[in-house]
């Protein structure tokens, strides 16, 4: 695997130096200053570039272009942005770099309720609590008719949560869930997220993934041009939210995206994390199955607090939660001898670290939530391990 490391430009408080000493060999990054819908410049991908470079590692992946809401629900100046897309692609490809990771997920991209909990040990970790969160739908978001669809017994717990929390709580709540995307300044008060969930009111998950085909349909073509390759990213949490739909959470969802636009530049960022939340998903023969169009790996744990959809869960430490990493990671060095065997240029498959606990000087570094540096540095030493040990010639798999 190619161990890249997510850095969110010189805000970030874990430099790309750190993130070299870590054992990172190659910077993912994103414009988040540039607005969504506008089109990146070859003087702000250079700018980039040049920072990264003087930490002494290069910028290889792009994480993400964000895709805005106007092209997802295909109102307003959507055709332009799309436009402003292919321009972004255009300029990327000149400047050396050809595999954009992005989402579409409605409204909100990944969804905490608490972004420091604190675990048994004292580290910190990002929590998604199903009773908060239900709590703030219900009582703070009053979402019409959202009673409907949770059962009698998560409403009680939810109701009396609610009574229960200060207003520091409801504030805190209030803030997680209405984040932006990791790194941008973008955000909801309660007033704004009631008026983009509206735009949804009449896009049901059918309609929300011909959105995505059509969007796939524009760029692909672009990408393919260039020598691109687009990944997705799935949902996360892999379920509705807020009478939102969710499209990419199950292999299935998968499938009829990729055959939509059937392209190897149409193709799967593999989360661990975000797919590993569903006790339905075998990840290593989901993985097994989709390797062919896997540009991306993100590789985190999480714990699922009870067997059931939707449930409360928290950011593991990499090898502890429900997900089995090392035969994930077996089925990635096997894809990877594969490729190598087919004589495919990208026969060394990108990953990251993804998320991360807390630990240790973490604790009072302030870094964006989920990115810590030591936390980080820890997973991404612990999958080298186990990569490294699964492609030794003594285990048949190099």
């Amino acid at each position: 695997m190619r161990h890249t490391w997510r850095w969110f430009g010189p805000v970030d408080k874990v430099s790309v130096r750190e993130a070299a000493q870590a054992g990172a060999q190659g910077i993912v990054s994103s414009l988040h200053h540039v607005p969504t819908g506008t089109a990146w410049t070859t003087e702000e991908v250079e700018k980039r570039q040049q920072e990264v470079r003087a930490g002494g590692l290069e910028w290889e992946l792009v994480e993400s272009i964000p895709v805005s809401e106007s092209i997802k629900t295909m109102s307003g100046d959507w055709k332009a942005h799309i436009a402003a897309w292919q321009q972004s692609l255009r300029v990327l490809a000149k400047a050396g770099i050809s595999t954009v990771c992005y989402n579409f997920m409605p409204v909100l991209d990944w969804t905490r309720t608490d972004l420091r909990w604190e675990t048994p040990i004292g580290a910190r970790a990002m929590r998604f609590d199903l009773i908060d969160f239900v709590a703030f739908d219900l009582h703070m978001l009053q979402r019409p008719n959202a009673r409907a669809e949770f059962s009698a017994a998560v409403i009680e717990q939810a109701d009396a949560r609610f009574r229960a929390m200060s207003d520091e709580k409801k504030a805190a709540l209030s803030r997680n869930i209405g984040a932006g995307l990791p790194g941008s300044s973008d955000g909801y008060s309660i007033g704004e997220l009631t008026e983009a969930l509206g735009r949804y009111a009449a896009i049901d998950a059918g309609r929300l993934r011909k959105n995505l085909i059509h969007f796939l349909s524009e760029v692909v073509p672009v990408a393919e041009e260039l020598g691109m390759r687009l990944c997705a990213h799935g949902d996360d949490p892999p379920w509705p939210l807020l009478g939102l739909p969710r499209i990419l959470s199950t292999e299935a969802d998968y499938l009829e995206v990729l055959r939509g636009v059937d392209s190897m530049a149409n193709g799967v960022t593999f989360c661990t994390g975000s797919l590993g939340v569903r006790p339905d998903n075998d990840l290593p023969a989901m993985l097994r199955r989709l390797a062919p169009k896997i540009h991306f790996f993100h590789l985190r744990n999480v714990r699922r607090e009870e067997e059931r959809m939707p449930c409360s869960f928290f950011e593991a430490e990499h090898l502890e939660g429900n997900t089995d990493m090392v035969a994930v990671i077996a089925a990635i060095v096997a894809e990877e001898k594969r490729r190598k065997a087919e004589g495919r240029s990208d026969h060394q498959i990108f990953m990251r670290p993804d998320h991360g606990q807390e630990i240790l000087e973490d604790i009072t570094r302030g870094a964006q939530p989920g990115y810590p540096a030591i936390g980080r540095l820890k997973g991404l030493a612990e999958l080298r391990g186990i990569e490294r040990t699964l492609s030794h010639a003594s285990y048949g798999l190099a």
